[in-house]
């Protein structure tokens, strides 16, 4: 994988979004995943504290490039509803509601990070920025459709590490059946 390609787990789950709709793609960094999107036609905005790296993207119709500091206690930047909210490396732990706040009804949200256990890999290794076992499980419980969860050693990979991911479905809500469960997501995505 190069810095350009999207993660894996991004590229496995993009099929459940809808189509053309609206991504947020948070510290978005150089906008690998950003720009995997908006290959695909999906408009997308991307959130970060630097921005020099998507400059290149400020004349392009659905791109939105959006610099704040995630981090400085400041209000949330950000009023939209998002098909799909991307969050890859980062961690940030008071904007776990904002993020999910932020997907519409049926919205997808695609995490993965650092874990502790890392620290034996490299940086991250500050505890603040590394996710405990079973965070994001947490995070969405009650909240979320779980569709796949991960937790472990990534080691082919140019960044090896401890890795936690979440795919998980805003769809709760949307139940037909008797039961209250939420409708089923394809699990043929590639």
């Amino acid at each position: 994988m190069n810095s350009r390609e999207p993660s894996n787990w991004v590229s496995r789950f993009a099929p459940l979004i809808r189509e053309e709709g609206p991504i947020l793609d948070v510290a978005a960094g150089g906008g690998r995943h950003g720009r995997f999107f908006l290959e695909r036609g999906h408009p997308v905005t991307l959130l970060d504290q630097e921005t020099e790296a998507l400059q290149d993207l400020s004349s392009h119709p659905h791109a939105s490039i959006v610099q704040k500091n995630l981090e400085d206690g400041s209000d949330w930047p950000l009023k939209d509803q998002f098909a799909a909210v991307l969050v890859v490396n980062y961690l940030h732990r008071p904007l776990t509601d904002h993020l999910l706040d932020a997907l519409e009804t049926g919205g997808v949200l695609i995490y993965e990070t650092f874990a502790r256990g890392n620290e034996a890999f490299g940086r991250p290794r500050n505890p603040d920025h590394l996710l405990k076992s079973g965070e994001l499980l947490q995070m969405v419980s009650g909240r979320m459709q779980v569709i796949a969860y991960e937790h472990g050693i990534r080691e082919n990979s140019p960044l090896p590490g401890v890795i936690q991911r979440i795919c998980a479905v805003k769809n709760l809500d949307l139940s037909s059946r008797e039961d209250g469960d939420p409708p089923n997501c394809s699990l043929e995505l590639k």
